[in-house]
Formats: structure tokens, sequence, C-alpha cells
């Protein structure tokens, strides 16, 4: 962990001299001392771990010591930059007054950075005189790795189905105990070391076609060691009402237990029902659930899997069974390193006369899956014989105690080291969020921009050299797409349970980041840069020089900020209960994002204006409807993100609200998201003005803007996503003299077309498209499925005998204009599931009922779900 620390700390400073504010003019002289110094520093430490040097306590002191100069540098850049930005944003007159106090504040700040660079001067001169003495210095004894990974909790496996080796067996004894004739619940437990694949193995029997069409209800549920019981028995609910595409409860969050519980027994009652419960640590978790979960004849089954023994061999009733995950063998782990190394082409590890080496590396992976999979994605990017080599001499793995768990972290920590210095910023940063946490893509890009993480790249947009880091890490098995969107680039991303377990104990050590339970704890440990809170946040006693604010299930109505908080660069509040923000929020000069997303917040403060860094602004689901005034002096603001849903309309227009606007925020030149705002004629007129926006999103639209809104857009050359809503479903969108569409690779348009735009077919980078109310005829699909990338939405689908004959899952989707099912798929013969989600009364009606026309073209299929919409709600029903 050393080295590592070493790289991350002096990488870290030389990066943060990168920043413009400390090349402005007064201290850039006192800036080339500090990057001397430490380039100096920078050689001396990297000659010492290549030397092996890394465990002696003098050693540990300078990394120490680098560590707080990166800390110190960096709450330098904070104030410098809060000094000349507050500064220069006053009028002429306030200026002259505070001139004085502008003055002396930045010569406290230059005086500051001249005591840095003579600490860095005084720990230059230590280093010489250490790597000049022969004296042999004590190592710091003591391995805590073993501890920090002994509670580690996974809860999937980095390894995708194709990747899936030696599992037929124990997939095979695991659905029988699942499927057997016994009609009593009964619990199937699954248990094994971390990163041993129980989890995988799980997953792949739950999503099972067998499994799925043998229980009428599932859920999936991965526990944490700091479970609440509520939350478990509330993450239940949501899966049973995803699975039967029902909406979850508005109530949910404010239930009680009882209330819970009585839902949940209400709902399983009368079902045969498969839940996993994912990474058990105590049995405890079986006493509190088990009251939930009703033990009746219909052959029910809980299916848990955990790491500790004692809990598999608990007492779960009659009929429980017990599974252990055993290593994998010799040739089931060099299969699944191969697949992770060469993507399965052993030619190429042949050609390169590496194999014995491969093997090598695979024998001292013992058979641990995670093990495998991580060095084998590492490994991917080695193309030398000496680069393998290298990697197989420097595994200095330790065997003596839980050698399988040393095993994982030395593997984890070796790819760590692996990455690029700014990779490790994005990295460890991922630690803030909670365990099993699901990432979205675009909000961890706008965080990590908002820190500074992301380099300048010429020719290159942030967003687009964020993305690339997050691709990097997901190749790398660091971080896992649990989400994708269909081109298969992530939409949202989770650290998996051990790699987060390993990484966050380097990034407190660093006091890069730190996790705590609530505000109590948090302000024990004053240094840290970024923090999550996964609790209260009110008092605002006492603060920290904190970079970003993260705050989970926080559950009070207003939130107080640390007066030492005004360096703060990210405020992260989703989903948050929170209702107001405090007036102290304008302060925070530094502040680039704000997540406001899915609070009860209803308004901004009157001087949010003064946020003059401000990038990004997500006020999605929450309760605000306006835009304060002086918004468009926010002239940094890159994402503004308002979109809210209408939940109490009744009918299905205006389903989606815009957010009210100042009119001139079409002074915003480098806005590139403005989702969902409400159109207005000057905004319309000087939209084009706003040429970096790539998406686009407005409600309101009238016949009247029609003109002036398709001039404006011609002006947007980047546009890839638009949406248009028109002011209600009698109102026509005018939009026929667009032309710059070339880009669009996402089109909604919520209004009447009085005739299918000529411009549609220059859509050729189009691959969504969605029309509402548009009132076109069939000629519309002429024109329409010339698209390159677009699947038509057509009136019949021919499929031809031999085509799709693995085919296992159909969804027919919003096709009203189909009246029959697709004609051949009674060739279909592997056809386990048809989806039929919001199509033709007609279509239903071919298919329904004995002696419908068309009910013998789809009798081979076990599934067959029919999706519709009523007054009351969204429903679905059983064709089968």
């Amino acid at each position: 962990m050393t080295s590592a620390a070493v790289d991350f700390g002096v990488g870290r400073i030389l990066s943060i001299l990168e920043s413009e504010a400390l090349l402005l003019t007064g201290i850039h002289g006192e800036v080339e001392k500090t990057r001397k110094g430490l380039m100096i520093m920078n050689s001396f430490l990297e000659d010492t771990t290549k030397h092996g040097g890394t465990t002696t306590q003098v050693f540990q002191t300078f990394v120490s010591n680098t560590r707080d100069l990166a800390n110190q540098i960096e709450d330098i850049i904070d104030e410098f930059t809060y000094l000349i930005n507050g500064y220069h944003s006053l009028s002429m007159l306030q200026r002259a007054f505070r001139l004085p106090m502008y003055i002396w504040t930045k010569r406290s700040i230059a005086s500051k950075l001249e005591t840095v660079n003579a600490t860095i001067q005084a720990l230059s001169d230590t280093m010489k005189r250490y790597s000049s003495s022969n004296t042999a210095l004590p190592v710091v004894g003591g391995d805590d790795r073993t501890k920090r990974v002994r509670n580690i909790g996974e809860s999937s496996l980095f390894i995708g189905d194709d990747s899936l080796v030696g599992i037929d067996a124990a997939k095979g004894k695991l659905i029988g105990w699942l499927l057997n004739s016994e009609l009593q619940r009964t619990v199937v437990s699954v248990v094994g070391m971390g990163g041993s694949g129980k989890t995988t193995l799980a997953a792949n029997i739950f999503k099972s076609q067998m499994v799925q069409t043998h229980f009428d209800s599932s859920a999936w549920v991965t526990i944490s060691q700091s479970y609440v019981i509520e939350d478990v028995f509330r993450s239940m609910i949501k899966e049973f009402y995803k699975e039967a595409e029902t909406q979850v409860p508005g109530e949910l969050y404010s239930m009680s237990y009882r209330e819970l519980v009585e839902k949940l027994v209400n709902h399983l009652h009368s079902k045969r029902y498969i839940v996993v419960l994912d990474d058990v640590w105590s049995t405890s978790l079986w006493t509190e659930i088990r009251v939930a979960l009703p033990d009746g004849i219909c052959g029910s089954r809980v299916m848990i899997t955990t790491r500790d023994e004692t809990v598999a061999s608990f007492s779960f009733g009659i009929g429980s069974q017990t599974h252990k995950i055993e290593p994998l063998n010799e040739e089931e782990a060099w299969k699944l390193f191969c697949n992770k190394a060469f993507s399965g082409n052993l030619e190429c590890c042949r050609t390169q006369n590496i194999e014995q080496i491969a093997r090598n590396l695979v024998e001292r992976c013992q058979g641990l899956p995670l093990a495998i999979v991580a060095l084998g994605s590492m490994m991917s990017t080695k193309k030398l014989k000496t680069e393998w080599k290298k990697v197989y001499d420097t595994l200095n793995w330790e065997l003596n105690n839980h050698p399988e768990l040393k095993v994982v972290q030395s593997i984890l920590l070796l790819s760590f080291k692996d990455l690029s210095y700014p990779l490790k910023h994005c990295f460890l940063y991922c630690c803030l969020f909670p365990e099993n946490y699901r990432i979205r893509r675009k909000r961890l890009v706008r965080m990590w921009m908002a820190q500074g993480f992301v380099e300048r790249i010429k020719g290159a947009k942030p967003e687009e050299v964020g993305d690339s880091y997050i691709m990097e890490l997901v190749y790398r098995n660091m971080l896992q797409a649990v989400l994708t969107n269909h081109l298969g680039r992530p939409k949202a991303l989770k650290m998996h349970d051990v790699i987060r377990e390993i990484a966050l104990p380097i990034s407190k050590a660093e006091m890069f980041c730190d996790v705590c339970d609530d505000e109590a704890e948090a302000i024990e440990n004053v240094k840290t840069r970024h923090l999550c809170i996964r609790g209260h946040m009110t008092s605002g006693r006492k603060g920290m020089n904190l970079s970003s604010l993260l705050v989970f299930s926080a559950t009070n109505p207003e939130i107080a900020l640390p007066p030492r908080m005004k360096l703060l660069r990210a405020l992260d509040l989703q989903d948050c209960t929170v209702n107001k923000l405090p007036d102290s929020l304008v302060k925070l000069f530094n502040l680039k994002y704000l997540n406001l997303m899915r609070t009860q917040v209803k308004e901004l403060p009157k001087a949010f204006h003064k946020l003059l860094n401000l990038e990004t602004l997500n006020t999605k689901h929450s309760k605000i409807a306006e835009l304060p005034l002086g918004v468009s002096k926010l002239q940094k603001l890159r994402h503004l993100i308002t979109f809210r849903h209408n939940d109490g309309h009744d009918s299905d227009w205006n389903y989606v609200l815009g957010t009210g606007v100042p009119s001139d925020i079409w002074k915003l030149k480098n806005l590139q998201v403005m989702d969902c705002i409400n159109a207005k004629t000057e905004l319309i007129k000087k939209l084009g003005n706003m040429t970096q926006l790539t998406r686009i999103s407005l409600a309101k639209v009238r016949k009247d803007h029609g003109n002036d809104l398709c001039n404006s857009l011609n002006r947007i050359t980047g546009l890839r996503f638009l949406s248009l809503t028109s002011i209600d479903e009698e109102e026509t969108l005018k939009i026929d003299t667009l032309s710059s569409t070339t880009n669009i690779e996402k089109l909604f348009l919520a209004g009447k077309l009085e005739k299918l735009p000529s411009w549609f077919t220059t859509l050729h980078s189009l691959s969504y498209l969605g029309l509402r109310w548009s009132g076109l005829d069939e000629d519309a699909i002429r024109c329409i499925k010339g698209l390159p990338n677009l699947m038509p939405r057509l009136g019949e689908i021919i499929i031809c005998d031999g085509s799709m004959p693995d085919l296992q899952k159909l969804y027919v989707i919003a096709c009203r204009g189909m009246k029959s099912v697709p004609n051949g798929i009674e060739s279909l013969v592997k056809l386990q599931e048809l989806h039929l989600i919001h199509v033709s009364d007609q279509l239903v009606d071919s298919i329904c009922g004995e002696k419908s026309i068309d009910r013998s073209k789809v009798e081979h299929i076990p599934t067959i779900k029919h999706y519709f919409r009523t007054g009351n709600g969204s429903y679905y029903e059983s064709l089968s």
C-alpha cells in the first residue's frame, strides 16, 4: 500500500499545481519553487520504492508528510480561488472599499505557500541525508491487510455469464433443491469465502428461465453488515412490485415496521415465491425477516448466500440445504483466466511465449475466481514477456494466515497501483458511495469534474474524458457496469464490496475520503477531503475543510452546513428528505456541483446567483418548480437538470413537468445540458446562442414558437438529444424547418405533427425515437424504417424460418399498429417468454382464448404476459 500512497500523494500535489488559480499574478514564483521541490521528492520516493525501502519508519514518515503537504496546498488553492473570484465579482465601488483586505489576504496566502516550500526544502534535505546513510532503519511491523479484508462483503463477481466456469454441477444441484416437491417454505444456503463466486452462482440460478417460470413472484435483496430491517423490507417490496410491473406505493418510506410486514405478508401469502438474501452476515437476520415470509404450503423458497458457515448451518427449518463453494480446479481456473487475459484466444498467449508465466500466475490465485478475474483483466493490457515476468516477480503474497484473502488483496492493490494517477483519484472517490450502491455514470463524472480529477485534453470535453475513465475502470474490473444503454455504454456502476473494502482503508490512510454513520463521527476526522455521512447532518457546530460532502439516508428536514465548510466543491443530497436549504449555501463560493435530486426542497436561496463557480445543478424530481432570478450569472454552469414527473396528473398528457427559468437563461454560453425547462418566447428566440448544448428538453412548446425554435436549434450543431413537449395534446409542434439534425441520437416529440418533417430522413445517428400524440398516418413508417440506427415501429413483423433459433425472450413494445403476433413466431422453438407491452387490443385478442386465430402459434411459449395501462395505474395479465 505504501508505494501506492507515494504515487498518490506526490502525484496529487503535482496535479494540484496545474490549477489556473495558482498561475495568477502574485504567487507564480512560489508555485515554481513548489513544483521543483516536489519533483526532487518524487524521484527520491520512486527510487526508494524500487529498492524495497517502503516499509521503514523514515520512509513512511516521508509519505505521511507528503500527504499533509497535499492537503495544505489544496486548501491554499481553494482559498486563493475564493479570494480572486470573489473579489473580481464585486462592483468597482465594492472592490475599492475592500482593496486593503484583499491585499492583506493575498499576502497571507502567499505566506502560507512560502511555509509549504520551506517544508518541502526541509524534507528534501532530510531525504538526501537518508539516502546517503547506510544505517539500517527499523521496519514497521504488523501487516493489517488481513484485518481489513476480514469483514468484506460481496454482492456480485465481476464476471459475465459468458465467462462462467465450473458452476454446472453446483447449479444443477441447487436448482433441484429449489424446484423439489417440498410444499413448505425451505431455505437453501450457499456458503463460501469472499470472492469465491457464491453470488455469481446464486444470480445465475435466480435469473434462469427454469426458476423464474416455476415461481409466481421473486425478489433479490442484498444485505449489508449494518442493515436496517425496515430498509430490507422496503427493498423486498420494491423488487416484488417491479417484477409485477406495478407502481411502488408512494408512502413506502413512511411505513412503519408493522405496515411493511403486513404489506409483504398480504402480497405473498397465496404465492409460490423465491427470495434471495445475498451477503448475509449473521443469523439474527433470519430471526427478524422470517415473519414477513409466509410459511405456507405453496412450495416457496429462500436462498441465502453467506461467507459465514455458522449462518449456513443455522437451523432454518424443514428441508433446509447447504452448498459450500469449492475453489476452481486447475483447468477451470486456467479457462477463466484465459477468458479475461486473452479473450479466450490461447494462440495469442502462445505466440507471445508467455503461457508458462501465465500458468504460474494462475496457480498463485489458488482457484479463487475474484483473484483470477482481477489479475486476468490487468494482464490483458500486457503484451511483452518482460511485463508479465515483472508482475509475477512482484506478487509478494503472504500465505500464512487466510491466504485466500491476502491473495485477493494483493491482486487488487496491484491493480490499483497499475492505474494512471488520475484514475487513482477517480477510483478511490467511488468509496464515498454506500456498499452495493448503483452509481449513475453521469453523476460520477460530474463529481470528478468538480474536484478537478479529470485531465484537460486538447480537443476533448471534460465529460468525454471522464467517460473514458469510466470505461477503463470497467474494463479493468475495478468498477462493474450494472446497467448499460442500447450502445453498451454503462449507465450505472457499482464498486464490488471486496474492492471497496480494500480501497476504503487506502482512502482513509491518505485522508482522501471517509464514510461516517453520523455527523458526530464525522467531526472526529477533520482532515479528510471528501466525506460521506450516512445519517443526520444538523448541528453545524464544527466542520472541516471538505471538498466533497455526500449525505445519505438523512431524515431531518433541514441541513446545516458547518462554518468551516466554505471551500466545499461538491454537495450531494440526493434522496435525502431535506426540504429546506440553509441561507449559508450561497457562501460556498467554490461550489461546482449541487445535487438535490429527489429531495423535498421547494426553492433555492434568492442569492443563489452568488455561486459563480457552479458547473452542475441537479433538481430532478425535487419540488423546485422555478429557478430564482440571476441564474444567468452562473456563467460556468454546464449541466442544468430540472426534469420532473407530474405524479398527480390524471391524464397521460403532461406527465413531464418543466421548470420555470428566467428568460435570460440563454446567456449561459457554456451550458451542455438543459433538461427540462418551460419554453418562453424570449428564450426560444435566443436559444441559438447556447451553441455548446448537447441535450435540450423543452416543455410547454407552442405552435407559434415553431419558426424561432427551428432557427435557434439549427445553430446548435452538436445536439445529440432533443425533447419537445407541446403545451397540450391539441397543440401542434411546428418544426418543419429544422435542419441541424445529423448528430441527434435520441429524439422525443410529444404533440401533434401535421406531417412527418422532411428532415427525418437525415436522422442517420438516431437510435431512439419517441412520438406521442403525433397523429401521423401509416405513410410515416415508410420514412422512419429507412433510418439505419432505428428499429422502426412496424405494423407487421415477419420471422423467416431459421432466424434467431436461440431466441428465448421477445418483447413487443408500444407497437399499436400490429394486429397479430409476428408471422413465423411458431418457428422460435426455444422461445420461453413473450411480453406484449402497450399493444393493440386486436393483437391481444388474436391469441387470447382457446379458439383465437393465432393461439396455436404461441402454445409452445411457457410465459406470455400482457402489460397495459388504465386510469388507475399500470397492470399486467398472464396470457399463457
